[in-house]
């Protein structure tokens, strides 16, 4: 998905963060000089391997400790039925000046260029929309989007606004649809909980978004390569009283000089880390008023195709917005037969109870609709549930209603110069993305240096 499409963004310099371009160079190899101080690493996704990384380069004995039995947090590849499947991060958004994007052919990614123009939209009866339609709606959808936000109020969401200004588009189930697979999509929760005042107050790189196509844990491999990790060790306690940070896991306590809590923002909000002292109250009440968003994916593969694989995608109106309403065509970039859609908005919700099998039904009644009944099933079916999960509880940061800006900054406000938080949480500018949560572990590790 093209992050923020239609609408003007303005680039936030890098050092406007407080972070150096020198800094961005730092995968490169070095020698690195032992300054003899410890700091301990909570989270082993983009952030938390991006601040250790930084840390190691800059001299500091660095230890990463991870809930889970693998690395990559939201970055989770699955290649079990022979597609590349990035169940979560898939995406290079804007990848012109975006660091992941040097970073990404250190190690090897491959990608393809997102083309959004190349989608074919079906009614619910299966009867394909006209391009000059589409077009028409889509120019409408940039200027309504934008006056939502000049109209924007700190209690009302994204849905309220828009009612109020366009009343006689509520029962359409094309505007739901330029709603959900865009807008939706995009921030990863519903309309109905979207800040109308704050949902598009971050910021973008340049150039058209690439989708990885061989996989994005080999970036984090990448980044991870040389560091120490320990997997399987959920962290239960942090105690920064001391001189020290002390951290409790179920098989032993850590002592450290910093500590970078990486983790993501579920996680906080469920208080699976007891902090003593507590958290500053400010810093509370932002984590209380922050949310996830849910964007969920299916993965579908065949042996042959019966769609036009010339499209990069295809989408479809359903009654319930939402609902497995736009596919992408993997054919188009790879060799695989496959096809992934997702789930959104307030359906994402409801998707996340659904079995696998009522998944893949409802799926397929889609498909059936616009390919007729008798396409085959198919032969591999996959699917993430980003809200279960034990360790992630969501997608990606998102300005809900009630949210603030400063709300996000706030979350990355140090304890005591002692503990710092990162992840995509955390940034502000460039929350719910990869380059996000690298950048902010990035910032914490020139922070501590600095000290």
């Amino acid at each position: 998905m093209n992050r923020r499409k239609f609408l003007a963004k303005t680039l936030l310099g890098l050092s406007a963060m407080g972070i150096s371009i020198e800094s961005l160079a730092l995968f490169e190899q070095i020698k690195i000089v032992p300054n003899g101080k410890t700091v301990l690493v909570i989270g082993a996704g983009m952030a938390g391997i991006s601040a250790a990384y930084h840390l190691q380069q800059k001299g500091f004995e660095v230890k990463v400790l991870e809930a889970q039995g693998r690395i990559g947090g939201r970055i989770r590849t699955n290649r079990t039925t022979g597609v590349v499947f990035d169940e979560g991060a898939s995406w290079i958004h804007h990848p012109k000046g975006n660091p992941i994007t040097p970073i990404a052919q250190k190690a090897g990614l491959t990608t393809y260029r997102t083309d959004d123009d190349s989608v074919q939209v079906f009614d619910k009866n299966g009867k394909p929309y006209s391009t000059t339609l589409l077009n028409e709606y889509e120019e409408e959808y940039e200027n309504i989007v934008q006056k939502v936000q000049k109209n924007g109020i700190a209690n009302k969401s994204f849905a309220t606004i828009f009612n109020e200004l366009y009343p006689q588009k509520l029962d359409s189930e094309l505007w739901k649809y330029f709603l959900s697979a865009y807008l939706e999509f995009d921030t990863g929760t519903s309309i109905n909980r979207l800040s109308s005042l704050y949902f598009d107050d971050d910021s973008v790189f340049e150039g058209d978004d690439v989708i990885v196509t061989n996989g994005y844990d080999l970036l984090i491999n990448y980044l991870a390569k040389n560091l120490t990790i320990e997997l399987n060790t959920p962290v239960t306690g942090i105690n920064y009283e001391g001189e020290k940070v002390i951290v409790q896991t179920a098989q032993q306590q850590h002592t450290a000089d910093f500590m970078v809590v990486a983790v993501p923002l579920a996680i906080l909000k469920q208080q699976k880390i007891k902090f003593t002292p507590n958290l500053p109250i400010q810093q509370q009440k932002a984590i209380e008023k922050t949310q996830m968003g849910v964007v969920d994916k299916f993965l579908l593969v065949w042996d042959k195709p019966f769609w036009d694989t010339d499209l990069q995608y295809i989408g479809y109106t359903p009654t319930t917005k939402g609902m497995f309403n736009y596919f992408l065509n993997l054919r188009k970039l790879s060799p695989h037969n496959a096809l992934v859609t997702f789930a959104l908005g307030e359906y994402a919700l409801e998707a996340s109870q659904l079995d696998n099998a009522s998944s893949q039904a409802q799926i397929m009644a889609h498909l059936q609709t616009i390919y007729g009944q008798a396409i085959p099933q198919p032969k591999h079916f996959l699917r993430t549930n980003w809200q279960k999960e034990p360790y992630i509880g969501g997608s990606y940061s998102v300005a809900t209603n009630g949210t603030s800006t400063a709300d996000f900054d706030l979350m990355a406000q140090n304890i005591a110069k002692k503990v710092f938080f990162a992840g995509e949480h955390t940034s502000k500018d460039y929350r719910g993305t990869v380059h996000g949560a690298y950048l902010s572990g990035l910032r914490e590790a020139e922070l501590i240096a600095d000290l």
